[in-house]
């Protein structure tokens, strides 16, 4: 029989499944499950038809956004990592700020500063590009570790102190970052508090080569972002926002959440297992995902569909797994193949 997830470890054989209900009880609210399908159809459409051969990519972007997270891409350069977040930025009739990280940025440059006014006598705040609905923070790795925890209040708490201040941010707002593998040179590692407010972390991968050729007869002939219209406002996602988290999540998929959570913990090449506010992420990716498959409830799917992407970048292996080549998509890979998922 299978070892109890975070008390023996993780079992290695799975387990009978325990039954669940299908769907939510009579009770349960019923979300406006048509217009988040409406506002995110339109907009996947928008993004995939300037990122070519990358469905997943762009449906895991829009989990982000609906489940109120945060992204962070990580890939070598050149494959599409700034692009889709434009795309998205171009998709929505929203605020849009870019910033780009480099050594020398300073915290300031990101949440802003407080400025003496000669006109008016008084110190006026200057808001800075986090005050948007959508940040894009391209090259984040390549800003000191002081300059990139200046988006950790931000990320978390949607609000910005400068000098005592407290100002709350605009919603949605989401920040989408990218950074290249720390391998390569100027690069400093997020540290793991901030690593932890990205709800997801994607990368996007070299394309086929049916899809490399399209990107050569479109993208060569000019900057088809820059040609592409809102097809959704910020009002439209805030509520479907709002709609999603009314999604109904049943007792055995909570317990089955937590038990991965508390499995990643348990495993024997893990130093440091999946937190809380993992668990409350992968939840509402879960439920992000249910809406845009039309349903008003989680399943056990949604679930496992989404681990792989949320929890990985929240690990941290023991130096001996590292040495063996191991991976924590690997570590969850395991934990996903010996926790029972409920059924019904």
């Amino acid at each position: 029989m299978s070892a109890e997830p975070g008390i023996a470890g993780v079992p290695t054989r799975r387990a009978p499944a325990r039954p669940i209900p299908s769907g939510p009880p009579a009770a349960a609210p019923d979300p406006d499950l048509g217009h988040v399908a409406e506002v995110l159809g339109a907009i996947e459409r928008n993004v995939a038809s300037v990122v070519a051969g990358k469905p997943e990519a762009v449906h895991l972007v829009l989990v982000t956004l609906i489940a109120e997270g945060h992204l962070l891409i990580e890939d070598v350069p050149g494959v599409g990592k700034t692009l889709l977040a434009r795309a998205l930025g171009r998709s929505i009739d929203c605020t849009v700020a870019r910033v780009q990280f480099t050594p020398d940025l300073l915290p300031s440059d990101v949440t802003g500063v407080t400025v003496y006014s000669p006109d008016t006598g008084r110190f006026d705040f200057r808001p800075g590009p986090v005050f948007a609905n959508i940040v894009l923070g391209d090259e984040i790795n390549r800003a000191g570790p002081k300059t990139q925890s200046a988006l950790l209040e931000a990320m978390e708490e949607r609000t910005v102190t400068v000098d005592g201040t407290t100002r709350d941010l605009d919603r949605p707002f989401m920040v989408v970052a990218t950074q290249n593998p720390i391998e390569l040179e100027g690069t400093y590692p997020l540290p793991e508090a901030q690593r932890d407010r990205f709800l997801m972390r994607l990368s996007i991968g070299y394309p086929s080569h049916d899809d490399e050729l399209a990107i050569l007869r479109t993208h060569g002939s000019g900057d088809l972002v820059a040609e592409l219209r809102p097809v959704t406002d910020a009002a439209s996602v805030a509520r479907a926002i709002v709609a999603v988290r009314q999604v109904h999540v049943a007792e055995p998929i909570e317990r089955y959440l937590i038990a991965l959570c508390r499995a990643t913990r348990a495993h024997p090449d893990a130093e440091l297992g999946a937190s809380p506010r993992a668990a409350l992420g992968l939840l509402r990716a879960a439920r992000a995902g249910a809406a845009m498959a039309g349903r008003s409830f989680v399943v056990p799917d949604d679930v496992k569909a989404l681990a792989p992407h949320v929890l990985p970048h929240r690990l941290i292996l023991r130096p001996e797994a590292e040495l063996a080549g191991l991976s924590p998509r690997d570590v969850v890979a395991d934990v996903l193949d010996g926790v029972p998922a409920p059924v019904g």
